[in-house]
């Protein structure tokens, strides 16, 4: 007697899990296309260009340097396919089931209409409307409803469509590259077109004695794919027995000089062939003396007349 009850029991809890949970209406599957891309690195280099010729003989050079990579792009075509369903909500059948009787009945009368317009009738009349009916009357299942679906992903498909090598190669933008000068090791930076300027008269050089530094050694490095470059940038005896000469020419205190010593050292300059440096110093004068106009154009005569240069008037 106790095992009849305890079947009896087992079996109203069933029928209770299934009145309150319900049975999912399953809907179409749905489908995702998209294009995915993998890119392979194959090879990884860094490359400097120190210009020519070999051999510094002006103080200032611009290095580029620029980083080449080669990738096996391969290009797939990817299907995501998706499980659709109505979840089961008891409360629906309240009104769910009598709008399926009225739709069985509506349905079975277009079919019997349909006979006699010879299938005229299209299938969401004939077909859809007694699906929807007996999906209504089962008090076990919602009827389907696009806007309740849920999904599930069932699988992926994906199929390659174009498989290619591809070469990059893009200015080592804004980061760091090592100078070594005889025994002094700087560390210097690229600008945003990777372009390292070299100038032996202005800092970090500036302070170092050059005399006896025959060349520059030049490296660039990516640890985080353990690829290096290096590259050598003489510097000629003619160039470093001027530099001494120039900084002078260039730092020294004005303070206490004249016209015709301002005019004396962009004059220098020129003649060391430092053209650049004599034009940045004339420039930065003219800039000087932008206050006091009188000194000002008595310092471009004098530039004129003197070292021969020709120089536009700023006031024009």
């Amino acid at each position: 007697m106790a095992k009849r009850s305890s079947v009896k029991l087992k079996g109203t809890v069933l029928c209770g899990a299934l009145l309150l949970g319900g049975c999912a209406n399953h809907m179409s599957q749905r489908s995702e296309h998209d294009e995915r891309v993998e890119r392979k690195l194959l090879d990884h280099s860094l490359q400097i260009d120190a210009g020519t010729p070999a051999s510094l003989e002006l103080p200032q050079r611009r290095v580029r340097i620029h980083e080449q990579k080669t990738f096996e792009v391969t290009e797939f075509e990817v299907t995501r396919r998706y499980d659709r369903f109505t979840p089961y909500q008891p409360w629906r059948e309240v009104y769910e089931i009598p709008l399926g009787a009225v739709a069985v009945v509506a349905g079975v009368g277009a079919n019997v209409l349909n006979v006699f317009m010879f299938g005229q009738l299209p299938d969401s009349v004939t077909k859809d409307w007694i699906s929807y009916g007996f999906a209504g009357l089962n008090p076990f299942m919602n009827v389907q409803s696009n806007g309740r679906a849920q999904q599930n992903l069932a699988g992926v498909d994906q199929a390659q469509k174009d498989k290619r090598v591809e070469t990059t190669s893009l200015p080592w933008s804004e980061q760091p590259v090592e100078v070594q000068s005889g025994k002094q090791t700087y560390e210097l930076t690229t600008d945003r077109n990777g372009v390292l300027k070299v100038n032996l008269l202005d800092s970090p050089f500036a302070d170092q004695d050059l005399k006896n530094v025959n060349q520059l050694k030049i490296s660039v490095e990516d640890a985080d794919d353990n690829v290096r470059a290096d590259a050598t940038l003489g510097v000629s005896s003619d160039l470093r027995g001027k530099l001494a000469q120039a900084r002078a020419l260039i730092y020294d205190d004005l303070e206490g000089e004249d016209v015709s010593q301002w005019v004396h050292r962009v004059k220098r300059l020129s003649d060391l062939g430092m053209e650049e440096e004599a034009s940045e110093l004339e420039q930065s004068l003219i800039e000087l003396t932008r206050n006091d106009p009188e000194l000002q154009q008595q310092f471009l005569r004098s530039l004129t007349r003197d070292a021969g240069r020709l120089v536009a008037d700023p006031g024009m």
